[in-house]
């Protein structure tokens, strides 16, 4: 072998690159981040999902349980000898637990349970609707009839007015505190009129009608003579009806005078002597005393959590199609 010939030299590692140079695997370490990138995002968009689904059966699950009464827990525990509770609360209206849509189906529940020993109205109302607070009065009247053996009491604590005690004197017997407001067997209608006001500003109402009584009560017209006559005919016959179920309910009890279903209202102390009421009480004491039966069951339809988030979830869904359909409608027309 010849001895001139030098050995391999070691193989020198790759030149950095200079200011400015990209990196000789450059495409790769950006391949790599894009991959890594969108693994990222299809994870993330994958756990939203599996979340929107879980929340959406949830929300499905509820509103079934609503819909059937179900308890979460399993169903209702078996309910002994009790004192059925109904609240009324507030105005007497088609909303809220005054309506008859919520009060009716109560009653029917609170009836129709073969423990109960008896059914109690807890009434704070000033009044509302005549309209609801008859259909209430009706269904009482029927329940009564195909439960003579279960006995129906109101119960007072602030105030049983106008339709509330409408509804109240459909009970077997009233219970009131001592100085609950009670009364205000009346009706009313009313309004304003502005046409003075137009006068002095130069306002000129303008008023088309098909029907010479279209504009009836119409704020902004002169009352009619004709119009204020037939108003108060109606007024005297809800007045009327009004005054008959309290007989009908009352009875012998009611020491009437003239001022009785004039729209005064009383003390529950007056009121027990006038034969408004019966007796002072609570609930609690009715139960106790009067039921003879402690355990009170409150048979209230309660909007409840599942109610109020498919309420929620409905308008918001709703307002979205509106959305969807109006925006939808504007680009057709632009088009």
């Amino acid at each position: 072998m010849s001895d001139n010939i030098s050995p391999t030299p070691p193989s020198q590692p790759p030149a950095s690159p200079g200011p400015g140079q990209l990196p000789i695997n450059w495409e790769r370490e950006v391949l790599e981040k894009l991959v890594f990138a969108t693994i990222k995002e299809q994870r993330a968009n994958r756990r939203w999902s599996i979340f929107f689904k879980i929340f959406l059966l949830l929300l499905v699950f509820l509103g079934i349980a609503s819909y059937f009464n179900l308890s979460i827990l399993g169903g209702d525990a078996e309910i002994g000898r009790h004192t059925a509770l109904i609240e009324i609360e507030g105005n007497i209206e088609a909303e809220g637990s005054g309506a008859a849509a919520v009060v009716i189906p109560a009653l029917n529940k609170a009836f129709a349970d073969d423990s109960s020993v008896a059914v109690v109205l807890h009434i704070n109302s000033p009044g509302g609707s005549p309209v609801q607070a008859g259909m209430i009065v009706d269904e009482i009247q029927r329940l009564r009839k195909g439960y003579p053996d279960k006995p129906l009491y109101a119960v007072v604590d602030e105030i049983c007015a106008s339709g509330g005690y409408y509804i109240a004197a459909s009970a077997d017997r009233i219970y009131v505190n001592k100085a609950s407001i009670i009364g205000s067997i009346g009706v009313l209608m009313d309004g304003f009129g502005f046409t003075g006001a137009m006068d002095k500003l130069g306002v000129e109402r303008r008023l088309l009608t098909a029907g010479e009584n279209k504009g009836f009560m119409d704020p902004f017209s002169p009352q009619s003579p004709k119009h204020k006559e037939h108003a108060q005919e109606m007024l005297n016959e809800i007045h009327e009806q009004f005054i008959d179920v309290v007989r009908a309910g009352r009875g012998k009890r009611l020491h009437e005078t003239p001022e009785m279903f004039s729209g005064l209202f009383w003390t529950g102390t007056r009121a027990i002597k006038m034969g408004l009421a019966d007796d002072l009480g609570s609930v609690d004491s009715v139960a106790r005393d009067v039921v003879k039966a402690e355990d009170i069951i409150d048979y209230t339809q309660h909007e409840g959590l599942p109610e109020r988030v498919l309420k929620k979830f409905g308008a918001a869904v709703g307002s979205g199609a509106f959305k969807a359909a109006v925006g939808e409608a504007a680009r057709i027309s632009v088009k």
